[in-house]
């Protein structure tokens, strides 16, 4: 019987079951093209589901695999041993692949023997079910070697977010310049919801007098989490999300050369063209998004389980960056990402409210990889 999923979790199984028929992964460049002289063996690939691990050994044209089940392991009985064809794996593959690709909605039905494959490869949550965040653990090389933790982000469906706090990634400017009566303000917040309601509060803001001027992050942790980049980052995360609203630019990259050419941290010119220290500084928040900082959660410098991304890109080829490539890694997110929007109504921002007798207006800091 066939059932459906939306694409990210196909993306998520695919790269799965691709990565077991090929038997190796290629690093990505940082302009997320296949780098053919940097490709790591796989040996090994190891995946949570509700009931416990599974382990799956790539054994010549055979992958052999082993179930650990949670009440068993407790019980002490032994592992589940089972074997299955390579090569219906990447047939599989090729099938999901195709069903993502012909499919206009979000939600994909299952190919026809799909769900069989499924079943006998013990495979019953279609997003693997981890608390620290990886998707797929892999042993390169050997199969006893250390595993490695790895999140998926697809170019064929929609992706997690780099940075998505919410209303804890909220960041607040103060509203100075005229001081507005409460008919002024409720005239600005009444402006009819669109896809550029923010911005248009803002330039209504502009052209009654007001000034927008940042006053802090809204959230203590996600204050505190931003401060161990540095001591001015708040500030400069805050100038780069309220330009993109702005000026309409939301990749990152793009956005640090602005910053470059305004220096809202008001820095020595030396510390911005010779240290490179806007893009210097963007490349460290993105690589600690992607290992693990949370706005709601302390941060203290220690990396989360997840070591690096498996990027499958639009024809379906799947890339690797891993934190030991650092500057590829680095260069790579800071090339393939951009500032998003997130929702009004949900993160609470866009729209003057009054604290302790000042108004103040917020913005949501959100960032995710760009789709090509």
């Amino acid at each position: 019987m066939a059932f459906q999923a939306t694409k990210r979790e196909w993306s998520e199984l695919y790269t799965f079951f691709r990565l077991l028929a090929d038997g190796k992964v290629a690093h990505g460049t940082p302009q997320a093209k296949r780098n053919e002289d940097n490709v790591w063996p796989i040996a090994m690939i190891q995946r949570e589901e509700h009931n416990g691990t599974r382990r799956y050994y790539i054994e010549g044209e055979t992958i052999r695999m082993e179930t650990e089940l949670k009440e068993k392991v407790q019980s002490g009985a032994p592992v589940l041993t089972q074997s299955l064809p390579r090569e219906d794996f990447a047939e599989v593959a090729r099938l999901v692949l195709e069903a993502i690709k012909s499919s206009a909605d979000d939600e994909v039905t299952s190919p026809d023997g799909v769900e069989e494959f499924l079943d006998a490869a013990a495979i019953f949550d279609l997003e693997a079910k981890t608390e620290d965040r990886t998707d797929l653990s892999i042993a390169f090389w050997h199969p006893d070697a250390p595993l490695t933790g790895f999140s998926v982000r697809s170019r064929l469906s929609t992706m997690n977010p780099l940075l998505d706090g919410g209303r804890t990634a909220n960041l607040k400017f103060e509203q100075t310049g005229i001081k507005f009566a409460t008919p002024t303000v409720n005239k600005i917040n009444a402006l009819p919801e669109s896809p550029t309601e923010v911005v248009d509060r803002m330039l209504m803001i502009e052209r009654l007098g007001g000034v927008l001027k940042y006053a802090d992050v809204a959230d203590r942790v996600f204050r505190s989490n931003l401060l161990m980049m540095d001591l001015h980052f708040p500030r400069l995360l805050a100038e780069m999300v309220r330009t993109m609203h702005i000026e309409g630019i939301s990749r990152v990259s793009e956005l640090t050369k602005l910053m470059r050419e305004t220096n809202p941290l008001k820095i020595k010119e030396e510390l911005i063209e010779k240290h490179g220290f806007y893009e210097f500084k963007m490349k460290q928040l993105l690589m600690t998004l992607v290992l693990g900082m949370r706005p709601a959660k302390i941060y203290n410098g220690t990396d989360s389980a997840v070591e690096g991304l498996l990027l499958v890109d639009g024809s379906g080829e799947v890339l690797c960056y891993h934190k030991s490539q650092k500057e590829v890694f680095e260069e790579f997110l800071f090339l393939n990402s951009r500032f998003e929007k997130g929702s009004v109504e949900k993160d609470k921002y866009g729209f003057l409210e009054k604290e302790n007798g000042v108004y103040y207006f917020k913005l949501n800091a959100k960032i995710g990889l760009v789709k090509r």
